[in-house]
């Protein structure tokens, strides 16, 4: 216990002074990706993950999750199926959206891909999927940088329990009714994943991102 709170001390230490916004969106991919700390404190059937300061989990069905701060939802998937398969990312990079890349890292892959929705009011539809696991979030242009962080610390910090899917794939536990995404394709801004609405109705542009200028 000591030790982890040593770790906690240490990342606050080291990440608190980092202003976020004063980075570009390579270097905020490229410091997340970096992390080898296996930290965690959400713990699921089959895997277990940290969850960022500021966020929490307001829904939880099967093994999709719905994340909220004060701004905004983020939607995550957790493909064990996919995972137990081993199952790679085919992506390439695209010219005509707002960012896109491929994740390379510690012998995880996958793809970010950022691009402006349909209603073009300066609100951008995030895709990120990496280490089996997807993030689907709508985010006002100035919280990118934040939103991505947060996004890749949850998702760098999977850690899956090969024993627990080996057993519930042999039980036959894993043969639930599947999403109707798949975390490998990327969407639309017309997106049915996610509901705009409700995205929009969370954001207060009176309020700030709690600690969104740091990286966590």
């Amino acid at each position: 216990m000591k030790k982890l709170a040593l770790i906690l001390l240490s990342l606050s230490f080291l990440t608190g002074c980092t202003n976020i916004n004063n980075l570009n969106l390579e270097e905020v991919v490229n410091n997340n990706l970096s992390s080898k700390q296996k930290l965690s404190n959400q713990y699921r059937s089959g895997y277990k993950y940290y969850l960022p300061r500021g966020l929490s989990v307001v829904n939880q069905s099967d093994y999709n999750e719905k994340l909220n701060n004060d701004r905004y939802t983020y939607h995550l998937y957790v493909d064990v199926i996919s995972y137990f398969n081993k199952v790679e990312a085919d992506y390439e990079p695209k010219d005509d959206v707002y960012y896109s890349k491929t994740l390379n890292s510690n012998g995880l892959k996958g793809y970010i891909e950022i691009k402006e929705t349909v209603e073009k009011d300066n609100k951008y539809l995030v895709e990120i999927m990496y280490n089996y696991a997807k993030i689907e979030v709508i985010v006002k242009q100035r919280d990118l940088n934040s939103t991505i962080a947060n996004s890749l610390t949850i998702l760098n910090s999977i850690q899956y329990n090969d024993n627990i899917i080996d057993n519930m794939m042999k039980d036959n536990k894993l043969q639930y009714k599947e999403t109707e995404m798949n975390i490998f394709n990327t969407k639309e801004t017309t997106s049915n994943y996610i509901n705009y609405e409700e995205m929009y109705g969370q954001y207060d542009d009176s309020n700030d991102i709690h600690d969104s200028d740091l990286i966590e």
